[in-house]
């Protein structure tokens, strides 16, 4: 991509090449980010549970794979690949999100309060994902959002098939009960 800056303005405009395109690696990089960039968003999404963040998480996986465009334009299938990027960012701000709270509270200092919960609004699913902890919320939105075989979930997060059964039947369990509460019983469960 080359990128050329107006002299008087200092605006930036992208130029029409494509990275990554010769006949080795495929379809250059800014057209499969164009075409992926949305249902690389929904995941996000729920994995998130924020607009602001699930940009902000699209927006870093895209990075990445442009840094990384040689192996991931070259991959069999490359959004699976760019999925396996969102799921691993994801999981890796959680982590340091986590431990920077650890680190506050171990100094004293003050942990941010949770956002406050609105009464009066409506259980959603999407409220009810946000409960489950970041790496079983990511081990169901990848098996029955994204409808991934246990298998890929397990290479995908590095973990065991066993492992990704058990926490999918769990969170299930734990969705249901909180959807159950709110007053919306799901059918055929």
């Amino acid at each position: 991509m080359t990128v050329t800056t107006d002299a008087g303005t200092g605006a930036g405009a992208v130029g029409e090449t494509d990275v990554g395109a010769d006949a080795a690696t495929g379809p250059g990089f800014e057209e499969f980010a164009r075409s992926a960039q949305q249902r690389l968003y929904r995941t996000a999404y729920l994995l998130c549970g924020d607009a602001e963040t699930a940009r902000d998480l699209t927006q870093t996986t895209l990075a990445k794979l442009y840094q990384h465009w040689r192996r991931a334009g070259a991959a069999e299938h490359p959004y699976a690949y760019a999925k396996t990027v969102l799921t691993r960012t994801f999981l890796a701000e959680r982590r340091r999100r986590l431990r920077d709270l650890l680190v506050v509270g171990r100094a004293g200092g003050t942990v941010p309060a949770p956002a406050a919960d609105h009464a009066d609004l409506r259980v959603t699913l999407l409220a009810a994902l946000a409960e489950l902890p970041p790496r079983a919320r990511a081990m169901v939105v990848l098996r029955y959002w994204e409808d991934q075989s246990v298998a890929s979930v397990a290479a995908l997060l590095r973990c065991s098939e066993a492992t990704v059964k058990s926490q999918c039947s769990r969170s299930l369990a734990r969705l249901r009960t909180r959807l159950a509460d709110a007053g919306l019983p799901l059918e055929g469960s």
